[in-house]
Parts: structure tokens; sequence; C-alpha cells
């Protein structure tokens, strides 16, 4: 259902991608020149990393520029830890698609809704997102992403970049469904910060995916599970089962 990640700014697959400059944004706002960094971070998530590495550069760049200048580490189009429209164009972290066609009479027997009236639904749902500028025209992305992340040692705060998402759907000519979700800016590591701990590196190991060599595997778990949980909720809406569901199992019950 997953395919694997097409690589942007963070990027990288092992120990040896890790810290590699690729390229260098320019953004110009009146005397004001944005750089916008953007490095290979191999298995980690790499903010440390890259925040290292920028401090280095700009240091460099002052020493070296013939004219007085000054900087700060940080004019906020990074965007870390906040959604930003350049980061679902340009990415940061891993993008990923993951995708799935959906047979009909499946979905009705499982779901307890037919694929004409999702297709229905759907384009409400994407006139809303589109009135309300939501950063994701799906369902919860964010639910998945936190449990995953929490799991499994991720850093929960890139929940903010890593939710936003696009999500695509074809109602196809024989009844069936396709439904892809796009996440662009999925913050995710196999590698360092809290994938060492004892727990989480336990839940990295149990789906193959901690050390090196695993992050883009993880990546498309990620995104297969987004998928999995718009299937879900959105068919639960529909069916009248979302209400219900949360009186039944959710955390308000007697």
């Amino acid at each position: 259902m997953g395919r694997r990640p097409l690589l942007r700014d963070q990027g990288g697959g092992g120990v040896d991608d890790q810290g590699k400059l690729q390229y260098i944004g320019q953004y110009s706002i009146g005397p004001l020149r944005y750089l916008r960094l953007n490095y290979t971070t191999g298995d980690a998530a790499g903010q440390n990393m890259t925040g290292k590495a920028t401090l280095e550069a700009c240091e460099w760049i002052k020493a070296n520029y013939p004219g007085q200048t000054r900087y700060i580490l940080s004019g906020n189009i990074d965007t870390d830890k906040k959604h930003s429209r350049i980061n679902m164009l340009l990415t940061r972290g891993k993008r990923v698609v993951a995708e799935a066609t959906l047979k009909k009479d499946v979905l009705e027997r499982l779901m307890g809704v037919d694929t004409d009236t999702l297709f229905w639904a759907r384009q409400i749902q994407m006139a809303g997102s589109f009135l309300v500028g939501a950063a994701n025209n799906g369902a919860h992305a964010a639910n998945g992403l936190t449990a995953m992340f929490i799991a499994t040692g991720q850093d929960v705060a890139n929940v903010s970049e890593a939710h936003a998402g696009v999500s695509y759907t074809q109602l196809l000519p024989n009844g069936d469904y396709y439904w892809s979700i796009t996440l662009p800016a999925l913050i995710v590591a196999t590698y360092g910060g809290g994938t060492g701990l004892a727990t989480q590196r336990e839940c990295l190991e149990m789906l193959d995916c901690y050390g090196a060599g695993k992050v883009y595997k993880f990546a498309e778990i990620c995104a297969a599970v987004v998928l999995a949980g718009e299937t879900s909720l959105s068919s639960a809406v529909l069916a009248g089962d979302w209400v219900t569901s949360h009186d039944q199992l959710g955390r308000n019950r007697p």
C-alpha cells in the first residue's frame, strides 16, 4: 500500500548521508535575505544536526563577507514545528505517498458504506477544507501519527508539521474506490534521539525499523497508518458509527 518516499530537503538513507548540504534556497524581503539550507540527515530526524551545521555556515559567511553583516540562526522559514506552505511544496523531512484501491463489496461489507456515498462525502469535505484553509483535507492524520510518534521515540511536537497532507480519491468505473494520502513533511527517525529509549526502540524493532537504512520503511508505515485511519473514520461518520463508537468505547464511557 505504500510507496518509497520521494526524497527532498532532509533525507538520505543511512549514516553516510548524514549532514550533507544539498542546496541553499534564497528568499528576499526588502533588505533581508532568508537562506534555507537543505541537508540530508540519514536515518536521523536531523534538527540538531542541521542546526549545528547551519550555525557553522553562518559564522563562515559572517567572517568572509566583505561588508558588515549580522544574522539570526532561524528567521522562521525553516518552520520548525510549524505547518507551512513551503513544506507542502518543497518538503521538510520525508515526502511519502500511501495508496490503496478498496473493493466496492469489501468496503460495504466491512465498513457499512458504499463507494458512491463515500465519494459524494469526499466532495463535500474537499470544499470544506478549502473554505477553512486546513493543512490537511483528510479526516485525522494527527491521531495515527501521534500514536506512532510516542510509541517509537519520535519528537511528538513534529506532528504539527507531519500531519499536513493531501488526500486524493477516485471513484473507479467498476465502482471500486482509489484512495491515497500524501504526507509532504513527515519528520521521522529510526536512529538517534528518543528512538534509542528502551521501550521505543523495542517498538521500532517490532516493525523491523530500528537503526541505519530503515527510515524509508518507517515513513511508509506511518503513511499507511494514516490511510487506514482515514478509511476507518470517514466510513464511520457515514455509517452512523462515529458518535456511538465514542460512547461505547471512548474515555467518556461509564
